[in-house]
């Protein structure tokens, strides 16, 4: 009975203070926006701990005690409004505030008015600010500004993060795809590369993306393969009464202006492919092998954007944005290449590729706000990212080949015809919940995601002699070169990816001084590959070529059986019936499965204004397992690998302001670092230069790497749009990941536990600062810069295993990490024209010398030497319509070099080429 009593008690007291609270909520829009509404701002009581900000739709809530207040609406570079207010019982009051900039404070004008605040630097530099994780933002005004067309060139503007020119590699304080995680809305987002564990960045055309964001510190929220960072997209949104844009742009590129471009036959102008169905077989037989004419080398870009929102009755809305784009490209690049492993075993002084790549977008996002506590977001995107690439080597007759038949210092010559088709939709519903007057808040996300990762019949022709192409004696010709059956080949590949992902996160405000965050994130991914090839056998030996540019007048229909045979190396059931023109089955094979369960508590912990300190804990169980059948492997081999591991890991996230406008930030946390299918599979992938397979052994005992983080951070917010931070950090990894140059005969490149451990240490300098403003205090010239150091460690040890590996050294700095890093932009944008704004960028970047792969044995480093890139952008608004825009990339043009250092001769280069400065014009209509 006494229990009951006072449970009773307890439920009238608590009935009673619930009573005894009021609440004010309302809109915050922007004058200087046309009053759009203003996410972000700050909305907190007088001489008190009680406050929020405003969502992205400008709305606030507040549960107070019955009282008198004054209530307080503040925004950086903003007139701070004060209110008095009182509080009665039970009763909810609306105040809507219009926020207006300080006397001689303006705001940056943004390209299009549709665009939200969110994507303002401002806006981002606030949330930046207000945020415990540390994490950097560059939104799609800035994008805008600085001419990037991608999410790529976003994330390398970003201090520590470095892109790898004329690859998708993205490295964060110098640590590669392998320690990097990509989502979209915080979901997850699928590889649409054998080699990648990420999504290849390029694929996001700035017209699809609000803000991307880098993490580099954790928190319990994200998965805990967590080393380097987190790349979020955050897709478009869009609230307005509509409006709808077309833009066009042409340019070309200074290297390709002139050149005969080639592509593959059989693939069409917008990059499809239309033979996936067809047996290979069947293909290798009825199509040729020469390429056909690609077109002028000019490229060519065209979108649509629209968006409308729909208002209802209940504060109801629905706002509706879509994207649709296309653009190709044309690169060519001339050089020298080589593949050499203890030796030179391939070079070619002499090489020639021609790249034709084209990129489809079609983005659609719905964003329902059922009321001002629940919001629905649908996004559904398509990709379709094609490359057609036609190399010659050896083009001069200068070619050597050390296994060469008739001549093994010159004459050797290799034509690589190849063409790759990635077909990715992403499908994403995400909610937010708003339960008791902002007392709880629901978050949560499903996604589903699938990958077509094509390679359809990749040509590859081999010569001997190809000098004597070259002498004009018709009596003289090359020889087609068949050591083995497949030096003269068709080669057909197939990935595979589906997943599904989610997250949720209740978020419990127990008091002003202490928020619970309960989460759960969890993931299925499977992959299937498989790739079979088709060699010519030519039966004269030394069977020679007239015309080395006609190709298919050797290999075709009518000489199939009489001057060559095709071989299949996996013969089709019975095998009987042999391997000799006939089909065949898949030559290698490879399906992996992973699965990610986990589930995390945080606690915001506020003691007072100026402390907020985070403790996290995440509880994960991660399961990964590998089959495969593949050529070339013991046969004594397992063929199956799996890992199942169970992974704790703490973090702490501090934040001490030390003004309004200055924090210091401290974070600690333990992650991991797990393995991806592509780094497990003993698969093998022979390129011209160079071949890169998998290594199962690395999920045996350990599967994984632990990896500590150490962050300090001081940040001062000089103004809305100025910024002044420096960090340091350092990292250690336990049993670290190399790609490794095996020192033989192969030079095959396979991945190594090579170490027990890898040192990270490195500081980070930040500035962002208006130079010029006019009488008004609008910005006219401002400038951006970023500076990083790193210095990096670890050591070696020999491996055996399946496959093994041995170290003439102990130690060596880590794969991927370049010690210095360097962004910088300069924006001119003067204000004195009515109806025209022009805004001029100039922005550079630079990263020094760092390893792609480790040398083995006797074996020197394989060194990616350090690029500088300058990129000149004007973009010119006229009137409310139309917008004009030039460009020019690229202008420095550097070598993009790669070298193999300490071999027996020195330093030898394996690849040079320069990419060429792209010029480009382009036209914007708003509707």
């Amino acid at each position: 009975m006494k229990k009951i009593v006072l449970i009773l008690i307890l439920a009238v007291s608590q009935f009673s203070f619930a009573q005894s609270k009021g609440s004010v909520k309302g809109l915050l829009t922007d004058k200087e926006m046309n009053n759009e509404a203003l996410p972000f701002a700050n909305v907190f009581i007088k001489g008190s701990t009680i406050g929020t900000t405003s969502d992205i739709d400008g709305l606030y809530s507040l549960s107070i005690a019955e009282g008198n207040y004054t209530i307080v609406f503040s925004f950086i570079g903003y007139k701070t409004i004060e209110k008095p207010l009182i509080i009665k019982a039970g009763e909810t009051i609306t105040i809507n505030q219009l926020m207006s900039a300080e006397e001689g404070v303006a705001l940056d004008e943004i390209e299009v008015k549709a665009v939200t605040t969110r994507e303002k630097a401002s806006a981002l530099l606030l949330d930046q600010k207000k945020a415990v994780v540390i994490k950097e933002s560059i939104g799609a005004e800035e994008l805008a500004t600085k001419g990037i067309s991608d999410a790529a060139g976003a994330v390398a503007k970003i201090s520590g993060v470095s892109k790898q020119e004329g690859s998708s590699n993205v490295y964060v304080r110098g640590l590669g795809d392998r320690y990097l995680n990509t989502t979209m809305n915080g979901l997850s987002l699928p590889s649409n590369d054998i080699n990648k564990k990420n999504i290849n960045l390029n694929l996001f055309p700035s017209d699809i993306i609000q803000n991307v964001s880098i993490s580099k510190a954790y928190s319990s929220n994200f998965y805990g393969d967590f080393a380097a960072g987190n790349v979020d997209i955050t897709s478009k949104e869009y609230k307005g009464n509509g409006f709808l844009t077309a833009n066009i742009s042409s340019g070309i590129n200074t290297r390709a202006a002139g050149e005969n471009f080639k592509k593959s036959e059989g693939t069409g102008y917008f990059g499809y492919y239309n033979r996936f169905k067809h047996n290979p077989f069947a293909v290798v037989l009825s199509h040729g092998i020469d390429p056909v004419d690609a077109g002028e080398p000019i490229n060519t870009s065209i979108g649509i954007n629209a968006g409308k929102s729909f208002d209802f009755e209940n504060e109801s809305r629905l706002s509706l944005f879509g994207t649709v784009s296309f653009e190709r490209d044309f690169k060519y690049r001339e050089g020298p290449l080589v593949n050499y492993t203890n030796v030179a075993k391939k070079e070619f002084p002499n090489a020639k590729e021609y790249e034709y790549s084209t990129a489809t977008t079609a983005m659609a996002s719905a964003i329902y706000r059922i009321n001002n506590d629940h919001k629905l977001k649908y996004t559904s995107l398509f990709l379709n990212n094609s490359s057609d690439e036609v190399g010659y080597y050896g083009t001069e007759g200068l070619g050597k080949n050390r296994d060469a038949q008739l001549d093994t210092d010159k004459g050797f010559y290799q034509m690589n015809v190849q063409y790759n088709q990635d077909l990715i939709f992403v499908n994403q519903l995400v909610g937010e919940h708003t339960i008791e007057e902002d007392k709880l808040k629901l978050t949560w996300g499903i996604g589903y995601n699938n990958v077509f990762a094509h390679e359809p019949d990749r040509k590859r022709i081999s010569l001997e002699n190809y000098h004597l192409a070259l002498d004009n004696d018709p009596n003289t010709n090359p020889s087609f070169y068949n050591n083995i059956v497949f030096d003269n080949q068709r080669y057909f590949q197939k990935i595979i990816d589906e997943e599904l992902n989610s997250r949720i996160n209740l978020e419990y405000k127990a008091s002003d001084k202490l928020t619970w965050n309960f989460g759960y994130n969890g993931r299925i991914k499977t992959r299937d590959f498989t790739n079979i090839r088709y060699g010519y056998d030519f039966i004269n030996t030394n069977q020679e070529i007239t015309d080395v540019n006609n190709i298919n007048s050797i290999i075709n229909i009518n000489n199939f059986g009489n001057l060559y045979n095709t071989e299949v190396f996996n013969a089709i059931d019975p095998p009987t019936l042999g391997s000799t023109n006939l089909p065949g089955l898949d030559e290698n094979t490879y399906s992996g499965e992973l699965r990610v369960y986990a589930g995390y508590v945080s606690a915001a912990i506020t003691p007072n204004e100026k402390w907020t300190i985070v403790p996290g804990v995440r509880l994960e169980s991660f399961n990964q397992d590998i089959s495969y059948d593949v050529i070339n492997i013991n046969p004594n081999d397992a063929k199956f690998r799996e890992a199942n591991e169970t992974f704790i890991l703490p973090s702490l996230n501090t934040k001490y302001a030390l003004t309004d406008n200055q924090n210091l930030r401290f974070t600690f946390s333990k992650t991991v670092s797990v393995t991806e299918f592509k780094e497990v599979t003993p698969f093998l992938y022979e390129g011209i230069g160079e071949s890169v397979g998998g290594n199962p052994d690395l999920l045996n005992d350990p599967s994984f790497s632990e990896v500590y983080n150490l962050d300090l951070k001081y940040e001062w917010f000089i103004t809305r749009d100025e910024l002044l931070s420096f960090s340091a950090f350092t990292k250690q990894i336990h049993n670290p990941i190399n790609l490794v140059v095996a020192n033989d005969a192969s030079g095959n490149q396979r991945y190594f536990r090579s170490g027990d451990k890898a040192e990270v240490y490195g500081v980070e300098l930040e500035a962002r600062k208006n130079l010029i403003l006019n009488e008004d205090e609008q910005t006219q010239l401002s400038a951006g810069f970023n500076f990083t150091y790193m210095h990096t460690k670890q050591d070696l040890k020999n491996v055996s295993g399946l496959y093994s590996v041995s170290f003439n050294r102990t130690s060596d700095e880590l794969q991927g990490a370049s010690p210095i890093l360097v962004n910088a932009n300069i924006n001119y944008s003067p204000t004195n024209f009515e109806n025209y704004k022009p805004i001029a960028s100039l922005v550079f970047s630079y990263f020094s010398d760092r390893i792609d792969a480790l040398g083995s044995g006797q074996l020197g480093n394989i060194i990616e030497k350090g690029i500088p890139v300058l990129d000149f952008v004007w973009k010119n608004k006229i009137g409310e319509d139309w917008e004009l825009n030039l460009s020019a990339k690229n202008l420095l043009d550097p070598s993009i070099k790669r070298i193999r250092e300490n071999t027996s001769i020195g330093d030898v280069t394996l690849s040079e080429y320069k990419l060429g400065m792209n010029l480009g014009l382009g036209l914007t209509y708003k509707f």
